[in-house]
């Protein structure tokens, strides 16, 4: 059995690792990031299983899925409380919760082991899932948010974001009154505070505000070139994998 391990902080996938290791299970890759795993998968045989973890240092692993059909069978390896795991069980998916225990481990690896001849890809839709995780029911989203500026702590209510973005691996906002902050937390951290009925992730460096955006126009490879009224410091362009949910979200 060829096991593939999809995990962004190494001593956890290390300490999987020496437990497979105890089920005579051994490990064939270990991976630690959405690009590390495209290219791995993109270049290899796809193992009979992957234990992958749902946030990773640069972005959701579902961003994965999105470019890759995976034939892979999935365990997930999650910190995400109760009402995602309840979404994973009824549909199908094994998962484990973080800080994973060993009996457990062995149950969902029997499991795979027992349904294997079913396991030939994955078999729930992962939009759905990926919806609940970022968008659960009765979530509160942010409505502001606080900067400190030298001695001084601005307020900034969400509405005035025209986007969140990316640069040398730090993360700032760009408001309406065309003024930049930088942030404490990553892009993945305040994708999940928003509310995606108002915000969206074209990329892995940008989440946009649907008030922000004054043009949309075609660009090559069938992407999309987005125009923000004050923003103008990059292009911002929709990937190619998220032009169809960009443009049903838009609707």
């Amino acid at each position: 059995m060829n096991v593939l391990i999809i995990e962004d902080e190494k001593p956890a996938a290390r300490r999987l690792n020496r437990m497979l290791a105890t089920l005579d299970i051994e490990v064939q890759q270990m991976l630690h990031s959405v690009e590390e795993s495209l290219n791995w998968l993109q270049n290899n045989a796809h193992p009979n299983l992957i234990f992958l973890d749902i946030q990773l240092s640069d972005g959701l692993s579902f961003e994965i899925f999105e470019e890759i059909d995976v034939k892979s069978a999935i365990i997930f390896t999650t910190a995400y409380d109760e009402y995602a795991l309840k979404a994973f069980k009824l549909n199908s998916i094994d998962y484990l919760l973080k800080p994973l225990d060993e009996d457990e481990l062995k149950v969902a690896v029997d499991k795979f082991k027992t349904n294997q001849p079913q396991h030939t890809g994955i078999q729930v839709n992962l939009d759905d899932i990926k919806k609940l995780l970022i968008n659960p029911v009765d979530r509160k989203f942010k409505k502001r948010i606080s900067i400190k500026i030298g001695q001084h702590i601005k307020i900034i209510n969400i509405d005035e974001i025209e986007c969140f973005y990316s640069e040398n691996k730090a993360t700032y906002i760009h408001t309406s009154e065309n003024r930049n902050y930088l942030l404490d937390n990553s892009l993945e951290h305040w994708q999940e505070q928003l509310d995606s009925e108002n915000f969206f992730r074209v990329n892995r460096t940008y989440i946009v505000h649907i008030n922000a955006i004054k043009d949309i126009i075609a660009y090559s490879n069938s992407r999309l070139k987005l125009i923000l009224y004050t923003y103008n410091n990059q292009e911002i362009i929709v990937s190619r994998e998220r032009v169809k949910d960009f443009k049903n979200w838009i609707d």
